[in-house]
């Protein structure tokens, strides 16, 4: 995961390079948080299931090497995706203006990402593991069934939770997205679908911020009606939200709507970009990391505690290593003491182990 990096070579230019994971696991081996935490061996993902979620052509393209078997007309003729690459103005190379990509390491690195999350998310599913944090790069909510985007290529927790309803017949998911960016691709793999409920907490700005999705009116289709929740801030940042506004979103509409679904586990896209921090375009949201680790809590009493963290964006490095931090001392059970703007809270925990 560390190799996908621009072929430009600056990593100054992007702002999801490796080092996001790399002080991440720097910051919970510091803390010793690590030391109190199973680490478990990733895996790629297979071609087939990262086809739950995605196109057998979209597969083939961003998902093997070398370049000539993606040329392979047998198998992208007639295909609605054509192999787009553009030229980045650092003269790295890229699916979009954004998105860079690196023929060797891209690849291998995006269904490393995939492979881990789904070995994770299967340990908490069996028990196996009460809970647990999964700090992946590439990440993954962006991308759709033919298309990658903002930064992503596969869907992990959309592949992880379809895997989830094949192979261990798990009847009720919910996936908790609560990064500064609608999860436009997790949406579209559920959006017909009752037994996943997808709620996402995202700035929207009427539909003016990147994807440009997640209206409040995006609700889910034919059975699934009612299974798409969109807490779509708008306004911009004038001024910005922050912890007040993200708690009474959970008091009000996030933790009501879960309780009554009864979900058998919850997966999160653990997307960290609504912390202070991060610059407009970014993010611009001004949460405290330990926010995040309220919200953590909160979502532990669900599912008996099996509850798994998936990281998708987040590109401030203190605040993603604040963030982490927080999150993953409440998986561990840990005491702690919250402080949002206005008022002061101590958690009390016991250890789930």
């Amino acid at each position: 995961m560390q190799k996908h990096q621009c072929m430009c070579g600056n990593t100054n230019s992007h702002p999801e390079h490796a080092g996001r994971i790399q002080s991440i696991w720097s910051r919970l081996q510091e803390t010793g948080l690590r030391a109190q935490c199973e680490c478990i061996r990733g895996r790629k993902a297979t071609l087939e299931e990262l086809q739950t979620v995605h196109s057998e052509a979209h597969v083939l393209l961003y998902g093997t090497n070398p370049l000539r078997q993606k040329l392979d007309c047998k198998l992208t003729h007639n295909s609605s995706i054509t192999p787009m690459f553009v030229r980045l103005p650092c003269g790295g190379v890229g699916v979009d203006s954004d998105t860079i990509w690196n023929e060797v390491h891209s690849s291998s690195a995006a269904r490393l990402a995939v492979g881990s999350v789904v070995e994770l998310v299967f340990k908490v599913a069996t028990g196996e593991l009460k809970n647990g944090f999964a700090v992946v790069r590439p990440p993954g909510h962006h991308a759709e069934e033919s298309t990658p985007m903002g930064f992503c290529y596969f869907n992990s927790v959309a592949i992880a939770a379809k895997l989830l309803q094949q192979r261990l017949s798990v009847n009720k998911i919910l996936i908790v997205d609560w990064d500064v960016h609608h999860g436009n691709g997790t949406q579209q793999a559920f959006y017909d679908d009752p037994n996943v409920l997808y709620l996402s907490i995202h700035r929207y700005d009427d539909g003016n911020f990147f994807p440009g999705s997640g209206a409040p009116d995006e609700v889910g289709s034919g059975p699934g009606v009612g299974f798409t929740v969109n807490v779509a801030f708008t306004g911009g940042l004038d001024p910005p939200m922050g912890d007040a506004e993200y708690l009474a979103a959970f008091r009000s509409v996030v933790m009501p709507i879960a309780n009554e679904f009864a979900p058998d586990i919850v997966l999160v896209s653990s997307g960290f970009d609504a912390v202070e921090g991060h610059p407009p375009p970014l993010g611009g949201y001004t949460l405290t990391s330990k926010c995040f680790g309220y919200l953590t809590r909160q979502l532990m009493t669900l599912a008996g505690g099996r509850v798994v963290l998936a990281l998708e964006g987040g590109h401030d490095l203190t605040a993603i290593c604040d963030a982490s931090e927080a999150c993953v001392a409440t998986l561990l059970g840990q005491e702690a003491e919250v402080e949002f703007k206005g008022f002061r809270c101590i958690i009390i925990t016991c250890s789930l182990c």
